[in-house]
């Protein structure tokens, strides 16, 4: 399979898979892990010893409130070589550095009355700093209980964009509050896998609400259901002690890295600016009032409006190091045919966009 980054696929239980994981992946999440390491302590100043000892809090908070996917993470640390403190700080890398980077990323959600094949389909483009996109993998897990998952994810973590073999899918952006914090609980991304991880979409808001949380999230859910019944996409803005949603609107839901429910919360956006507060509506005018295909989503996230913090973002290589955000890989999911289509970015490269199958994937 001729992919853009390299695609992982293991089985067993959530200990087992992440043991193979850490074994198969080894030299990327160490290099990933000391990677962030050094990003805490030039970004944030959180040394080596204290980026572990928040890593210990994640971990508590993870086995209590996420069980299965703490012990997938403890399952990684293992497999690697990278003690465990470590592999959960590196899982909550967005508590260590709130605050520090812009929040970037453009999501869609189109249901089966506005798609032309009927499917429901969630599209993204990941922005995140350039110096990470060596250590992206897909990951696909096929646990002991009969759920199946694939994901873009960074070595050592367990997803960000994906879908499941409930034909639940899942992308993400970042928020901002004046509430986010290094201590508060669930990190960031143990709560999206254990979304992702959900077999219906009332379990996967279930778990995305309920766990007690230290950063502020977004994520748009989609699934979809059985022949003959229209899927659903839901978008879940969540911010420690608060969470607003937004339902789709025309059949769509687009979202950047602003709320645009009234939360109680203080959107620090507000006060840093941005291409978010364009992006999202560009996107949704983009996608016009007729069918939406694949091309047309391919197309949307390519759109420079704003170049170059546009939706298809490219570094400012002069900006501070902070600062720096381009989009590394472009997604699009056919929830229906549980099929993911990646492209490694900035998507208008013209590299093009690469499918899996989800039940092609070991």
């Amino acid at each position: 399979m001729d992919l853009p980054l390299p695609l992982i696929s293991v089985s067993g239980t959530p200990r087992e898979c992440g043991i193979a994981y850490g074994v198969a992946a080894a030299d990327l999440i160490r290099a990933n892990t000391a990677s962030y390491m050094a990003r805490f302590a030039a970004v944030a100043g959180i040394d080596a010893e204290r980026s572990r000892g928040y890593g210990a809090l994640f971990r508590e908070a993870s086995h209590r409130h996420a069980p299965r996917v703490a012990e997938m993470l403890d399952g990684v640390a293992e497999g690697a070589g990278v003690h465990t403190d470590e592999i959960y700080a590196l899982n909550g890398r967005t508590e260590l550095i709130y605050g520090a980077y812009p929040h970037e990323c453009t999501a869609i959600a189109v249901l089966g009355e506005r798609s032309v094949t009927g499917h429901t389909l969630l599209a993204q483009n990941w922005d995140w700093h350039p110096d990470q996109r060596p250590y992206a993998l897909l990951l696909a897990t096929h646990d002991e209980l009969g759920g199946r998952v694939l994901a873009l994810t960074e070595a050592g973590m367990l997803a960000k964009t994906g879908l499941n073999g409930a034909g639940l899918g899942v992308c993400v952006n970042m928020l901002g509050t004046e509430r986010d914090c290094r201590d508060g609980g669930v990190p960031y991304h143990v709560l999206l896998r254990a979304a992702l991880d959900a077999r219906h979409l009332g379990a996967a808001i279930k778990a995305a609400c309920a766990p007690p949380r230290g950063a502020s999230i977004n994520l748009l859910v989609g699934q979809a259901f059985a022949a003959g019944t229209p899927g659903e996409a839901i978008d879940l803005e969540i911010a420690p002690g608060d969470a607003g949603f937004l339902h789709p609107v025309d059949g769509v839901i687009t979202h950047a890295n602003h709320f645009e429910t009234a939360l109680s919360a203080i959107d620090t956006l507000k006060s840093f600016g941005g291409s978010s507060f364009f992006r999202a509506a560009r996107a949704r005018r983009l996608l016009g009032a007729g069918p939406i295909d694949e091309a047309l989503l391919r197309r949307v996230l390519r759109d420079h409006g704003g170049h170059p913090q546009s939706i298809c973002r490219h570094d400012e290589p002069d900006l501070p190091e902070a600062d720096r955000a381009e989009s590394l890989y472009s997604v699009l999911l056919d929830l229906d045919e549980r099929r993911m289509s990646i492209a490694a970015g900035p998507p208008c490269t013209g590299a093009g966009y690469h499918d899996v199958w989800l039940d092609r994937t070991g």
